[in-house]
């Protein structure tokens, strides 16, 4: 056993420099994955992203990976759950800073685009409000709490505050400047709905 592992050490070694005398090996392109490259989470995205029509496995692993309790959450759908209803309120809280601040700079504004723009952010305004405030009152605390049903209905609120918004932009024909702020918060409060379900 011993004379073939020697044997074997020679005939690697052999090749190996008779190999590197004039030809060139290219490195092979295929990347193996070690256990610290592939996410702890990714079966729970797979889980919950694989047949959804809201949000799809990249996004659940781009969202849920953005916070550091992911790296220890593996396959605990509760844990996921907060994390994804926390993700949400802190996109309610900087979208509703940046209509704000939008509003402030509108103000004054000339022709008809940017007065249905005004009139737009400003409904948009009060459903992020609401949505921060029973976010910061009660939805995160529903989800931690594991109070599925209530912390369903908010959630799914708060989906439909989103959509809400970026539909008055669409109704009244003017661009949307918080487009993607409603596509993440939309997709990350059913995100958190679909992680609760998947946690009883």
């Amino acid at each position: 056993m011993a004379m073939a592992a020697v044997a074997a050490s020679f005939v690697l070694c052999a090749l190996f420099f008779a190999g590197s005398g004039g030809t060139h090996v290219e490195p092979t392109t295929e990347a193996v994955a070690t256990s610290e490259q592939v996410p702890s989470i990714l079966p729970v995205c797979k889980t919950v992203g694989g047949g959804s029509v809201f949000f799809d496995v990249q996004f659940c692993l781009e969202a849920l990976g953005s916070d550091g309790r992911s790296a220890n959450a593996g396959t605990d759908y509760h844990t996921c759950s907060v994390i994804a209803a926390d993700l949400l309120t802190a996109n309610a809280t900087t979208t509703a800073a940046k209509i704000a601040g939008l509003l402030l700079r509108d103000r004054g504004g000339k022709g008809v685009d940017d007065e249905a723009t005004t009139r737009c952010l400003r409904s948009c305004q009060a459903l992020y409000g609401g949505v921060v405030r029973r976010q910061q009152s009660g939805c995160a605390a529903a989800v931690r709490g594991r109070r599925s049903g209530e912390a369903t209905r908010c959630l799914e609120e708060a989906a439909s505050a989103a959509e809400q918004c970026e539909d008055g932009f669409r109704k009244s024909k003017v661009a949307s400047p918080v487009t993607m702020e409603n596509d993440d918060a939309s997709k990350l409060a059913k995100l958190a709905v679909a992680l609760l379900r998947m946690a009883r």
